[in-house]
């Protein structure tokens, strides 16, 4: 059942940030209605065809949803979507801004109409600023907060390849809701109403994640260099090319780490006593002189004999994966982290949720088709034959069975 069990979410989603909302509230259990617009539904669905003629995005943070097919540019739309509020513990939205309000879903509305409603509005720029008005993409919100200017290098600035600002979100909000739902159930039977408005966008979270950055900044008053892949806050820390063609990451984190890789992995007692080294200030400062030494023992050892040495000497250390090195990774394979799920066009391998949670299995359920649950959806939710007909019939409903959900 699962630790949501009974809890409903209705979700207005696109793309990734809410979607990764629900899909985690989905895999502890919630029901998850994903409220889709007719004509091509979540415009992350047609990002690209590489998943059996299905969008990567879309199959990745959309399993275990229930997807009906309703034009909310009609009046007859809305209502259907109020009569599915009327019953759901929790509304998650990321649309355009403004749109909510254009619907007649502001937090003031809903809590008057619903006030046990938890309701969520992901945006990218918060209310109340000069940039609250604009859209917001993952890449425009990273490179608006820093994020970018601390990626890459300083030569060449990049976006850190998962889509950081929207996953972070959409886990915020997700830890948002449980918060919430947890306040609920302790204002029932009081005399608060239980209900809540939550507001979380990209750049606040992004702000958040540059927490470290944004300090150093503001009482050193220096814009650190992006290192590529190492730190500006520690040293040594970084990857090495090895004999075989390979390439390692070591790092270290505090004095003591450092004694041991001098002495223990690369063999060079004279830099372990040099007093430049003997703190990790000193060696930030003199980063050049360790990656040339730590370089130089790499590139006279096969990988393998490295991650043994230093896993003997008690030194972090990995390997540089591509991601098509990571789909038969040992580590997910031999602790079994891949099940099969269902899909329009047919079954694909998923990773299963982060969070191991005793006695419980994920349900790992279907990705679906657009529109697919409309029909039982509504029958669930009051409308009988005929009236899903008529809603039909005037295009304010959609719907596809799971084999025509692929052209």
């Amino acid at each position: 059942m699962g630790p949501l069990a009974g809890v409903t979410v209705v979700a207005l989603e696109q793309a990734v940030s809410a979607p990764m909302c629900t899909r985690t509230l989905a895999d502890f259990g919630a029901r998850v209605i994903k409220v889709e617009n007719p004509a091509g539904g979540d415009f992350a669905r047609h990002y690209d065809d590489v998943v059996l003629g299905q969008a990567a995005h879309f199959v990745w943070v959309n399993r275990g949803k229930e997807s009906v097919a309703l034009d909310l540019k009609s009046e007859a739309g809305v209502a259907v979507l109020h009569r599915l509020l009327a019953e759901a513990d929790v509304l998650v939205s990321n649309l355009a801004p403004g749109a909510v309000g254009r619907l007649g879903l502001s937090a003031a509305e809903l809590a008057e109409k619903y006030p046990e409603l938890i309701s969520v509005e992901i945006d990218g720029f918060g209310a109340g600023g000069p940039l609250s008005h604009k859209r917001a993409y993952d890449l425009l919100v990273q490179a608006e907060s820093g994020v970018c200017a601390v990626t890459g290098t300083a030569d060449a600035p990049a976006k850190p390849g998962p889509p950081m600002a929207d996953v972070t979100t959409g886990l915020y909000a997700a830890l948002s809701i449980l918060a919430a739902l947890y306040e609920r159930d302790r204002a029932r039977g009081g005399t608060a109403s239980g209900g809540a408005s939550i507001a979380v966008s990209l750049f606040d979270t992004m702000a958040e994640m540059m927490g470290y950055h944004l300090t150093y900044a503001r009482h050193s008053g220096i814009d650190q260099l992006p290192l590529g892949m190492s730190s500006p806050a520690v040293a040594p820390y970084g990857a090495y090319p090895t004999r075989d063609g390979r390439t390692v990451v070591l790092g270290t984190t505090n004095d003591r780490e450092w004694q041991r890789l001098a002495t223990a992995v690369i063999d060079r007692p004279d830099l372990a006593a040099d007093d430049r080294f003997r703190t990790n200030p000193g060696r930030t400062r003199h980063r050049a002189e360790l990656d040339e030494a730590i370089a130089a023992w790499c590139a006279r050892h096969d990988l393998a004999d490295i991650q043994r040495i230093a896993d003997a000497a008690g030194i972090g250390n990995s390997q540089y994966n591509r991601p098509s090195e990571v789909l038969n990774h040992p580590q997910l394979v031999e602790r079994d982290r891949w099940r099969e799920i269902d899909t329009p066009a047919g079954p694909i391998p998923s990773l299963l949720p982060p969070a191991i949670l005793s006695g419980f299995d994920p349900p790992m359920n279907p990705v679906p088709g657009l529109g697919e649950h409309t029909d039982t959806v509504l029958a669930e939710f009051g409308y009988d034959a005929g009236e899903i007909a008529t809603l039909r019939s005037t295009a304010v409903i959609g719907g596809e069975s799971r084999a025509e959900a692929i052209p």
